[in-house]
């Protein structure tokens, strides 16, 4: 089991995101900004079956190459937006247009982005 930075395990989720094809991916810097969680990672999935794939890849590939889990995951694909709560970083998979209606890149506007591509 290797012990990740809150930065590093966002950037890893991400990756792991990569890898399924999620869309859209943000890695957002929240740290001074919310008590909530340290990094938010935000990314769609294009359909019912895709936003499922993409939390069991997250899920498979932190526990495989990393040893942890989620503590809490909350929503269901049926919800069309899932949470995995890795407690430094939480991360938000849904579809487009829950994406859309709830605006959580405007809502923490003053976040940074946080570079996680290669």
């Amino acid at each position: 089991m290797s012990e990740l930075s809150g930065e590093n395990l966002a950037i890893a989720c991400a990756k792991a995101a990569d890898e399924i094809q999620a869309e859209e991916i943000r890695v957002l810097d929240l740290r001074g900004l919310s008590t909530l969680t340290d990094f938010m990672i935000i990314c769609s999935g294009n359909s019912m079956p895709h936003l499922k794939a993409v939390l069991r890849e997250i899920s498979a590939t932190m526990l495989d190459k990393h040893g942890v889990k989620p503590t809490y995951t909350d929503g269901n694909s049926e919800a069309k937006w899932v949470v995995l709560d890795f407690v430094d970083v939480m991360i938000h998979v849904m579809v487009e247009e829950m994406r859309d209606v709830y605006a959580l890149e405007e809502l923490w506007g003053d976040a940074k982005d946080v570079a996680w591509e290669a």
